[in-house]
């Protein structure tokens, strides 16, 4: 069965609420099983648009990266990152 990841790009304002939302954020991607493979790090841009933070995190399949993302107790880490940035979240099927 293929893997399941969530991919995050993201624009960091306030570090501080994005530390916490972090923090919170990995106690859930744990609950879920998840891995991040990515997690910040150097980049560079190849082509189109780029954000500063990337993020790739791998689950044991899609439902459970998909349920990661939907799941109430990510809402929660959601709300503390509120005001600190802007992101973008996929779950994608791996190969």
């Amino acid at each position: 069965m293929p893997k399941g990841y969530v991919i995050g790009r993201a624009k960091v304002t306030d570090a501080t609420k994005w530390g916490a939302y972090a923090a919170r954020s990995t106690e859930v991607i744990k609950q879920f099983g998840g891995v991040p493979v990515v997690r910040g790090g150097q980049m560079t841009v190849g082509e189109g648009e780029g954000r500063a933070r990337n993020v790739v995190i791998e689950f044991k399949d899609f439902e459970t990266a998909r349920a990661y993302l939907f799941s109430p107790e990510y809402a929660e880490a959601r709300k503390l990152r509120e005001g600190a940035g802007e992101i973008d979240l996929v779950a994608v099927e791996g190969i």
